[in-house]
């Protein structure tokens, strides 16, 4: 079974998808399973060169380090890593986590990583590892049965944060000061309500974002319109903001990310419509105090991941089951680049962008 959101009885049963909803086995539009690109839209100056993989697994947790090195988690227990540019990946998981999903995973560098599983109860974890996946420590079990961890996010190599979906009528948050080998929970006292029917979505790692000066932003769905939550502590308070993005119980807002403290992107939809285009989208240039919607075409479905495109202006990226967008001015106006099915993408700092989903798929941007 493969969640979505973590949200109670109602959307662990709305939330299988699996293959009846957004994934089969047959190969994905635009997609050649030998390993040729096509172009699938509109732009043609993006596309993915594949990086094969040589796992099944859907990898929802992606890791962009560098040109060189990313790491890539999904379905089965399964950690992939790969430190020569996708040429050759290596299955380095955790022993005895088949079990598990690790649907979000954040890396540092080649050795050090720190892989999230979700799900309700003990099945959200936290694993951590500094020898490249040789070994791995369990640095974090949930043992509360009403929390479900969906994301994490890391202001830099020691300081970072997870999220679970309200427990006790707020979202709950554990915190870590030393690259994820302890966490300790968030007082709530600082976390506004949440709605009834809100939760966060475990879907590309990306429902919790971090950047410069402790700030943070944790986006959500299950209420319209979809709302953010903003901190500027590094998670100790937050405020919250209405979007122009729909709601809905299998809707909302799957991932916000940030350029810097200002410029913002959030993506989404209905993932039970994937084809749905409209109320998907909207930018910020405030630092989440307001969001507006797209003013020219929206992603071209539902979109489960984003990133901004290092080293340009106002480029980002969308990603979703039936394709992938390129915006070139912050999030106003998004152009089809792809029709293949991905899940994740996430940019490095030197401007290499890597992609994943299902089928073990992992792929890297080319602009020609």
């Amino acid at each position: 079974m493969t969640l979505l959101a973590g949200t109670g009885s109602l959307m662990t049963a709305a939330l299988m998808i699996g293959g009846s909803m957004l994934g089969t086995n047959a190969a994905a539009p635009g997609h050649d399973p030998g390993g040729t690109p096509r172009h699938g839209g509109e732009h043609p100056a993006y596309r993915w060169v594949d990086s094969p993989t040589g796992s099944d697994a859907r990898l929802r947790g992606l890791s962009a380090v560098s040109r060189e090195v990313a790491w890539a988690s999904g379905t089965g227990g399964t950690v992939l890593r790969t430190t020569d540019g996708g040429r050759s990946w290596e299955s380095v998981g955790p022993a005895g986590t088949e079990a598990l999903q690790f649907r979000d995973i954040e890396a540092t560098s080649a050795r050090h990583a720190v892989a999230l599983s979700i799900g309700e109860g003990e099945d959200s974890r936290v694993y951590v590892t500094d020898d490249g996946g040789r070994s791995w420590a369990e640095s974090f079990r949930n043992t509360d049965a009403r929390a479900f961890y969906d994301c994490m996010a890391f202001f830099d190599h020691r300081n970072g944060l997870a999220v679970s979906d309200p427990v006790d009528g707020k979202f709950r948050l554990v915190r870590t000061r030393d690259g994820g080998h302890s966490w300790s929970l968030v007082d709530p006292a600082g976390m506004p309500a949440a709605e009834p029917g809100e939760f966060g979505f475990a879907a590309s790692g990306t429902c919790l974002t971090a950047g410069p000066g402790h700030q943070a932003w944790l986006a959500t769905g299950g209420v319209d319109p979809a709302r953010v939550f903003s901190s500027h502590d590094g998670g100790t308070t937050w405020s919250v903001t209405g979007t122009p993005v729909a709601g809905a119980e299998a809707g909302g807002i799957f991932s916000v990310r940030f350029r810097d403290a200002r410029r913002g992107v959030v993506v989404g939809g209905d993932f039970t419509d994937p084809t749905g285009a409209s109320d998907n989208a909207a930018w910020t240039t405030d630092g989440g105090h307001s969001w507006h919607a797209a003013t020219g075409r929206s992603p071209g479905g539902y979109r489960s991941g984003s990133a901004w495109v290092h080293g340009t202006h106002e480029t980002a990226l969308a990603v979703g089951p039936t394709g992938s967008d390129v915006s070139v001015d912050g999030g106003r106006s998004w152009t089809a680049f792809d029709a293949g099915s991905l899940d994740s993408v996430e940019c490095a700092v030197d401007g290499a962008c890597w992609s994943s989903g299902e089928h073990g798929r992992v792929a890297r941007l080319s602009r020609d």
